[in-house]
């Protein structure tokens, strides 16, 4: 059965620093028809994200000289890449380091080892949601509507640290001006999504602006 047309023309840009791994994940999705750029970690991602536009990004986070959250949060910051759908493939799979993953700014968190069905499903889901978010504003200036709890309520601190988010200030450079852990930081991104029920630190962003928190 020939694939459909979208499929052939979705470019996928894959990073991981096991080269074993990037033949199998590149091999099976390019049988199921999307194109697959690799990387061997995310300061190569940056590079290629310069001069290629990847209708999604898959990517581990254990990487030598730049790891997947440093990436994800340059993605996040940058105008041009900041609404590309991210999924995380990691062996990381405590709680904690899916909480850290999706209030970094990932959509997706997938452990390793994984099945390539349930990759396959996670990048349509994700592509999907995608299409319809831009269906939903095609042709208009405005990004679609945020919709948030009218009861939140940051405390002094959260106020501090979004105010900071809403600046393009990744989780690190916080740290370092707060005087505080990256841990911290981590904690209190991770809180207000709860509270605001948004998804990743780019909603988050501009909520804290439209709803002049910052």
């Amino acid at each position: 059965m020939k694939e459909p047309k979208r499929l052939a023309k979705t470019k996928l840009l894959l990073v991981d620093d096991d080269p074993n791994l990037i033949l199998l994940v590149k091999d099976y999705l390019e049988f199921r028809g999307y194109e697959v750029i690799t990387a061997e970690n995310g300061r190569i991602a940056l590079e290629i994200l310069e001069a290629a536009d990847p209708d999604m990004i898959i990517c581990d986070i254990m990487m030598p000289e730049m790891d997947g959250y440093t990436l994800v949060e340059k993605v996040r910051s940058n105008p041009k890449t900041n609404w590309i759908p991210f999924l995380f493939l990691s062996a990381k799979g405590q709680s904690q380091d899916r909480v850290k993953g999706l209030s970094q700014g990932a959509d997706v968190y997938m452990v390793k080892p994984f099945e390539p069905e349930e990759l396959v499903a996670q990048v349509e889901s994700s592509l999907k949601q995608a299409d319809r978010l831009s269906q939903h504003y095609k042709g208009t200036d405005a990004p679609p509507t945020i919709h948030v709890p009218h009861d939140v309520n940051l405390t002094p601190k959260e106020l501090e640290v979004v105010q900071m988010v809403a600046q393009g200030m990744s989780n690190r450079e916080i740290s370092v001006h707060l005087n505080v852990s990256q841990r911290t930081i981590e904690s209190h991104v991770s809180n207000m999504l709860n509270k605001t029920s948004l998804n990743n630190r780019t909603e988050l962003a501009r909520w804290a602006i439209e709803s002049h928190q910052a």
